[in-house]
C-alpha cells in the first residue's frame, strides 16, 4: 500500500511517500481503507521528536491519528462492525498511523461515521473531540444536569478548543467564556457557541472583572503552560482546571497557587485509554455519542482547510504556526 513516511526526524520535509506492507490484523483489528485523514499537533511533535537528520526508531515511520473510512476487514474477535461500515477514529499513538492508504485499529476505540457527514468533515471530529469530551466530563468532572455554570475555554479557536466550546455550551449547557487574539479566530469561537471572548494577550483577570464574572469553577486549556498563573488568578476557590499540553514547561510547574484556595489541576491525554488499555471501549461509546450529535446538528463538524494528501508538508507547515482555526484536513486520493 501507499503510505506516507519518514526516516528521519525533522521538519516537514522529511516526509515523503512509500510503498509498504499492508497492516497485520490483531483479534480485536479493524482494516480500514483510509479515505481522509487531518492534521494534529501531535503529528509534528511525533515528527520532528528526536534530532533532525537523526533515524527514528523503526523505519519507515507513519504518523498521524484521526482518519475516517470504510472498513475492509475485520479480526476474528470484532463484534461491534462489518465490512463496509463507514467509521472515524483518533487511533493509538502505540501503533503506526493513519497517513495510508489502510490502517489496523482497535474496533473499541472507532466509532461509526456521522451519516450526514463527508469522510472529510467527518476526519475533523475524532481526536479533538475525545480530549474535550474526556477532560470536561472526566476530568472536570462538569455534570450537564448541574445547575449551569461559566466555563472557561482557553484557545477557543484552535482545533481542540472549536469543539470544547461547541460541547460545553451545546452538550453541556455553560455559559462559554472563550480566549482569541485575533477577529477572525474571535468570530469562529463565537460561531462554535462562545458567548464571550477575552484576548489571551492581556491578563485574565480584569478582563474577566469586566464580564461580570468572579472567575471559573471549571478551566478548560489548550494553551502551552506559560500562562498557567494567569490561569489561576481567574480560578474560584474549589475549581479545576484541566490541562492538554505537558513538555519542559510542565517539569517545572509552579502550583503553589492553587494550595489557599484547594485548587486542583488535572491533566487530559486522549491516548491514555488506549495506550494503557484503561477501558478503551469507552472512547468507541463516546465517539458514537458525537457521531449522533453531529447527525443531530448539536454539533457540527470543525474542518476549515482541505487539501489533498499529497500537500501534507504544507498541512504540517500551518499547523506549526500555531495559528490555525479549526481543523486541516486531506483526503487520501
Amino acid at each position: 500500500m501507499k503510505a506516507i513516511v519518514q526516516d528521519i526526524y525533522g521538519g516537514p520535509e522529511v516526509l515523503h511517500f512509500a510503498d509498504v506492507p499492508m497492516p497485520v490484523l490483531r483479534p480485536r483489528d479493524l482494516l480500514v481503507r483510509v479515505q481522509a485523514v487531518s492534521v494534529n499537533p501531535v503529528d509534528t511533535k511525533v515528527r520532528g521528536g528526536g534530532p533532525a537528520g537523526t533515524p527514528v526508531a523503526q523505519s519507515p515511520m507513519i504518523v498521524g491519528w484521526d482518519a475516517a473510512g470504510v472498513v475492509e476487514q475485520v479480526g476474528p474477535e470484532v463484534t461491534r462492525f462489518q465490512a463496509g461500515d463507514a467509521v472515524f477514529f483518533a487511533g493509538d499513538i502505540t501503533r503506526a498511523g493513519c497517513y495510508a492508504e489502510y490502517v489496523a485499529v482497535d474496533e473499541r476505540i472507532v466509532g461509526h461515521k456521522p451519516a450526514s457527514l463527508s469522510f472529510e468533515a467527518a476526519a475533523a471530529v475524532p481526536l479533538t473531540a475525545l480530549t474535550a469530551w474526556e477532560g470536561m466530563f472526566e476530568q472536570l468532572g462538569i455534570d450537564p444536569l448541574a445547575p449551569s455554570r461559566p466555563i472557561f475555554i482557553v484557545g477557543g479557536a484552535g482545533g481542540v478548543g472549536s469543539i470544547a466550546v461547541q460541547i460545553a455550551a451545546r452538550v453541556a449547557g455553560r455559559h462559554v467564556v472563550a480566549t482569541a487574539s485575533r477577529s477572525e479566530s474571535a468570530d469562529y469561537a463565537r460561531t462554535m457557541g462562545a458567548a464571550a471572548i477575552i484576548d489571551h494577550r492581556h491578563d485574565f483577570a480584569p478582563q474577566v472583572a469586566e464580564l461580570g464574572l468572579p472567575g471559573f469553577d471549571h478551566i478548560f486549556s489548550t494553551a502551552r503552560l506559560e500562562n498557567f498563573g494567569q490561569l489561576v488568578s481567574v480560578l474560584n476557590p474549589l475549581g479545576r482546571i484541566c490541562l492538554i499540553l505537558s513538555g519542559p514547561a510542565s517539569q517545572a510547574l509552579d502550583v503553589s497557587g492553587l494550595m489557599a484556595i484547594r485548587g486542583t489541576v488535572t491533566w487530559e491525554l486522549m491516548f491514555t485509554r488506549p495506550r494503557l488499555e484503561i477501558a478503551p471501549e469507552r472512547q468507541g461509546q463516546i465517539l458514537d455519542r458525537v457521531a449522533d450529535l453531529l447527525d443531530a446538528g448539536v454539533l457540527v463538524s470543525t474542518q476549515t482547510q482541505a487539501f489533498s494528501w499529497r500537500d501534507m508538508a504544507e498541512a504540517h507547515r500551518r499547523v506549526e504556526t500555531g495559528h490555525t482555526i479549526g481543523k486541516i484536513v486531506l483526503a487520501v486520493d
